[in-house]
Parts: C-alpha cells; sequence; structure tokens
C-alpha cells in the first residue's frame, strides 16, 4: 500500500481501506450539497462504493480516509493521483463528507500535511488541482496553503445546471529549484 498513517495536530489519515465502507460515506456521495462541485457522487449504492473501495485498492494509489483524532471519525477523503513519477507530480483532491465538521480547517490540516509528506517523503516537485470557479471557498482555501493559478478552461465542466469555469492551479515543493 502506497499510502502510509499520517497524523497531523487534530487529525488521523489512514490509507482508504474496506472499513470505510459505511452508510454515512454513501450518504456523503449522495448529498447535492457535498458533491455539488465534484466529478463522483449522486444516485450511489452500498454496492457501487464497495467496488470503488476495491478499485482504489487494487490500484494501490495514494489515497487516504480522513478521521478525527479526538473521536476517530471518519470525515472525508483525500488523495493525490495520478502521480506521475517520471515528471514528479500529482493531482490532488479532497472531500469533506461531514457537512457538521466543515467550516473548522480540517481541509486545510488535511492538504498541508499530504502535501508536505508528498514532497517530502514521495520526492514530487509539483501538486496540481482543478476547481470549478464557482466554487470560490475552494479556491481561495487553496490559495492559503500556497497554490497558484496557472490557467482558466473556459466553460469546461458543467455544474449545478450550468457550465462552469476550471481554474487549474499548483503548488511547488519549496525545497526544488525549478
Amino acid at each position: 500500500m502506497k499510502a502510509q498513517v499520517i497524523e497531523s495536530d487534530r487529525l488521523l489519515l489512514k490509507p482508504l481501506g474496506e472499513e470505510h465502507i459505511s452508510s454515512a460515506y454513501v450518504a456523503w456521495l449522495n448529498d447535492p450539497d457535498v458533491i455539488r462541485y465534484l466529478e463522483s457522487g449522486g444516485d450511489y449504492s452500498m454496492d457501487q462504493l464497495e467496488t470503488y473501495v476495491r478499485n482504489v485498492l487494487a490500484q494501490d494509489i495514494y489515497f487516504w480516509a480522513i478521521h478525527l483524532k479526538e473521536s476517530g471519525k471518519h470525515i472525508g477523503n483525500i488523495k493525490i493521483d495520478p502521480v506521475n513519477l517520471k515528471h514528479r507530480f500529482g493531482e490532488y483532491g479532497i472531500l469533506l463528507g461531514e457537512k457538521n465538521e466543515w467550516g473548522k480547517g480540517y481541509g486545510k490540516e488535511a492538504s498541508i500535511r499530504i502535501i508536505d509528506y508528498c514532497f517530502q517523503e514521495i520526492n514530487l516537485r509539483k501538486i496540481n488541482l482543478g476547481v470549478v470557479l464557482d466554487n470560490m471557498a475552494a479556491f481561495n482555501l487553496y490559495k492559503s496553503i500556497g497554490f497558484e493559478l496557472e490557467g482558466i478552461y473556459r466553460s469546461h465542466g458543467f455544474y449545478n445546471g450550468k457550465y462552469c469555469d476550471i481554474a487549474r492551479m499548483a503548488i511547488f515543493n519549496p525545497e526544488l529549484k525549478i
């Protein structure tokens, strides 16, 4: 398994596994607020989630379940996939499914810890992401972490009944001279 257990101040990031298949996770994937700007989700079943998690495990990718240290509760997921080792970059994605945990800084905390891990342990030089520009909260979060805008795909994706611009952002490993 590529993903290792990683800790931050308030979080425990565990490799995604079959123990994470739950009705709560399915509920996240069917919640319009949670999946509003995601490529996946909607009309999910427990069987589909089971298949998805097994596919993740078979691919052996950098994919973590985000848990609160204090309670052990699974509140979301974060991944760096795909990873291109030749060019040394990876694609970032995050899902915070537990809406009652939104706004507490867990997404930022998990993101910073995973990015640091990828730069220090995997020796990536760059991490990329795409964000729907209508999702300004996410865009501003990524900017606060250190992601920089690299470009905008105009009317690139269909979200919430309309075509939206997608920002491509990246953060570079500060230890590597580019």
